[in-house]
């Protein structure tokens, strides 16, 4: 294997090596970026539950004035 060989190969792993590096540390900042999503989404449903439980106890408080009336 002459020397010339050996050095295209060596360029190709370590070029291999630094876009494995890039893409892990790009996964970690999606990962981090999913967790930070997760915990919105999950914020705003507990926001949207809270709204429909006062929407529903509103709606009934207009049924017992209609019901008293």
């Amino acid at each position: 294997m002459s020397l010339e060989v050996l050095e295209q190969l060596e360029s190709k792993v370590q070029s291999a090596v630094d876009n494995i590096s890039l893409l892990k540390m790009e996964l970690d900042d999606l990962k981090q970026q999913n967790t930070q999503l997760q915990d919105e989404n999950h914020q705003l449903r507990n926001e949207h539950q809270a709204w429909q439980e006062r929407l529903r106890a509103l709606l009934g408080k207009i049924d017992q004035m209609d019901e008293a009336i």
